[in-house]
């Protein structure tokens, strides 16, 4: 899939644990597992503005678009 999740990277950037932001923004520790590991095949504008409100970023700095030639 060309659209990457790199939420992972923010986490480690502003020091918080998957554990915190789970119980922050209200899903459970499992779904943003798989939103992290970009198994997942949508997310919620809402969600997504939940996490970015909790960690202060934007849209942009959680998703990247990865054409077909860099994969």
């Amino acid at each position: 899939m060309p659209i990457v999740v790199t939420l992972d990277v923010m986490l480690a950037r502003r020091k918080v644990r998957s554990k915190d932001l789970a119980a922050a923004i209200g899903i459970s520790e499992a779904n943003l597992s798989l939103l992290k590991s970009g198994k997942v095949k949508g997310i919620r504008f809402q969600t997504l503005a939940r996490i970015c409100a909790e960690l202060g970023c934007q849209p942009g700095d959680l998703l990247a678009f990865q054409g077909e030639d860099e994969a």
